[in-house]
């Protein structure tokens, strides 16, 4: 391995190796169900397995991402809809928007894992619920010359 040599010092450093660091504690198998769901800005990728352990998302377990039972009704619908819940675990990687809106993507992509799993079975129940369908409402774009937001004005003076 080449030598470097550090800016301030004329001293030779070896580069150090580092072991790869194993986030979250669930085990990938080999065969998997993905899917992508979105919802604003927020993306998220989904894969899910046959097992009996819970969720992760970004390497966190998702009751500790998504705290209290708000959340917890949101994410769980796909399930309970199917009437799969605590059949399948998987691993959820989330980034964009806010908390409402990851949960949604989430909702979204699971919904589209489940239809991967069973089409015949899932699909027209997680349709009639409205989980596949993408929910295309963005936050509108401000508009240049204007009061700063979409639809502000400016102020106009008095006199």
């Amino acid at each position: 391995m080449a030598q470097k040599l550090s800016k301030k010092s004329k001293i030779a450093v070896k580069p150090v190796k580092t072991a790869p660091v194993k986030k979250g504690s669930l085990s990938m198998p080999k065969e998997f169900f993905s899917a992508v769901g979105r919802r604003k800005t927020a993306i998220a990728r989904v894969r899910i397995w046959p097992g009996k352990q819970e969720l992760t998302v970004n390497g966190k377990p998702i009751s500790a991402y998504f705290k209290g039972e708000t959340f917890k009704k949101i994410y769980q619908a796909p399930f309970t809809v199917t009437e799969t819940l605590g059949q399948y675990t998987g691993s959820i990687k989330i980034a964009g928007s806010g908390l409402m809106s990851q949960a949604n993507a989430m909702v979204h992509g699971i919904a589209r894992a489940l239809v991967k799993v069973n089409s015949d079975q899932y699909k027209q129940i997680l349709r009639d619920k409205g989980f596949i369908t993408r929910d295309s409402r963005m936050k509108e774009t401000r508009k240049a010359g204007q009061g700063g937001r979409a639809r502000a004005k400016k102020q106009s003076p008095k006199r």
